[in-house]
């Protein structure tokens, strides 16, 4: 029963980010501005976490943190960096040698719980990440004969690097410090929140907003906000429960899904390099689903 449940909040995960995802690329597109969507959307983010803790009854641990808070102001600032990062590369590097650098992510959380935590992984958890990591790009489309690397798509790795760094501060916050998952997220949002602002502000991205170039604006930014708000409930309850490297690899079915959300609401086409994709990732999957069984075996012999 409990693994069951651990599969289901997996699952919940990757669905969250996936609509997320998919909501965030609409908002971008139609607000022009990746520093406007991204404020929309944690603005509405903002409003479902207040109404969750304030039904927990929890609002007000939120200023009892202690020295707890740097870190969780930290966790944030990490938050905004990597989508910085990344925005950064993307408006002077290539959509395929980015796309392929982010998911450097998982390899970077593979050498961390090695390294630096001295934890035990084994050739198949590697053989099975670098199975995923190639389906997952075949899903993405990136095109390997473009790749171009540039002095800008370090920015990307720097992206990577935060993203990993998050998800082990996140760990710790709940962790050494005891901070309660809802709590890390607010802080965590919030802080985003308050860096979108700033940046979209003095660029002026906000002036002139056109809502009418995308039908339900709106409800759409409210429905990333909520999705965003699954994030938080799911990806960190998620941490505090399982490895890092873990949770990281079942985010790798994000684009499978997302291919799915596409086809179905955005009437994108399902190619044979997507099938082939999907077919990859699932493959790579199963050899890490059947680690325990592999070795088991491996050391009877």
């Amino acid at each position: 029963m409990k693994h069951g449940k651990s599969v289901w909040m997996m699952l919940a995960m990757v669905l969250a980010w996936s609509v997320y995802y998919t909501v965030s690329k609409l908002m971008v597109d139609a607000t022009g501005s990746a520093y406007a969507a991204g404020f929309l959307l944690r603005s509405f983010a903002l409003v479902f976490l207040t109404i969750q803790l304030a039904a927990d009854g929890t609002f007000s641990q939120l200023f009892r943190q202690g020295r707890a808070a740097l870190l969780l102001v930290l966790i944030g600032c990490f938050g905004f960096l990597l989508d910085l990062f990344a925005n950064l590369g993307y408006a002077g590097g290539s959509l395929s040698t980015g796309t392929a650098l982010l998911k450097t992510d998982v390899l970077m959380v593979n050498l961390v719980t090695v390294i630096v935590l001295h934890k035990k992984l084994y050739v198949t958890d590697w053989l099975g990440t670098g199975i995923m990591l190639l389906g997952v790009l075949l899903v993405l489309g990136v095109d390997f004969r473009e790749l171009r690397f540039a002095p800008t798509d370090l920015f990307f790795l720097a992206s990577a690097a935060c993203v990993t760094a998050n998800a082990f501060l996140i760990k710790r916050a709940q962790g050494k410090y005891r901070a309660e998952t809802d709590t890390i997220s607010y802080y965590n949002n919030f802080v985003v929140l308050v860096l979108f602002a700033v940046f979209s502000f003095a660029r002026g991205d906000l002036r002139g907003l056109d809502t009418g170039k995308l039908p339900g604006f709106w409800w759409l930014a409210a429905l990333g906000g909520l999705a965003q708000t699954g994030i938080y409930f799911f990806y960190y309850r998620n941490l505090k429960t399982h490895e890092v490297w873990v949770v990281k690899l079942w985010l790798l079915l994000m684009p499978v899904v997302s291919c799915f959300i596409g086809v179905v609401f955005l009437k994108e086409m399902l190619t044979a390099a997507k099938l082939l994709g999907i077919a990859v990732v699932l493959l790579g999957a199963g050899v890490i689903l059947l680690r325990e069984k592999l070795h088991r075996k491996i050391e009877n012999d």
